[in-house]
């Protein structure tokens, strides 16, 4: 597993995805996130001046990965609030407690990249290895 790296981005036909990579379930819910904004916006003009706690709970770790960055998703097309980075305070099977920090879109400051409709159950894994590898396809 490599672990030089937080996360990479998979091409695939109408869709985008990513590989998270995180030594715990945690850092790489936490990575999968930062993987989604990266393909959103371009995280290096991003400030941390708005924090956001979010708390989500269900059925398993696949489809709380789905929940997570679909709440993601949904806060950055209601507010427009673009995270840069992410605490997981708590996870388990079913249930996540996390805090994003990042900042509302600024067209004259930040360059948006993809427009990102949804999160998938297509190709989803979350696997364990020597650390953890989520994969998850979005809707573009």
């Amino acid at each position: 597993m490599p672990m030089d790296k937080d996360f990479e981005i998979l091409d695939h036909t109408a869709d985008v995805g990513i590989i998270a990579y995180g030594a715990d379930l945690r850092q790489a819910f936490a990575n999968a996130a930062r993987g989604l904004f990266s393909l959103i916006a371009e995280l290096d003009d991003v400030e941390e001046v708005t924090r956001q706690d979010i708390e989500l709970t269900a059925s398993d770790e696949e489809s709380l990965l789905v929940a997570w960055l679909n709440e993601l998703v949904y806060r950055f097309d209601t507010e427009g609030i673009i995270f840069k980075r992410f605490d997981i305070t708590r996870l388990n099977n079913t249930h996540l407690k996390a805090r994003g920090y990042g900042e509302k879109a600024d067209s004259s400051r930040h360059r948006l990249k993809t427009e990102v409709k949804a999160a998938t159950y297509h190709m989803l894994k979350v696997e364990k290895n020597d650390g953890f590898r989520v994969q998850v396809l979005f809707d573009i």
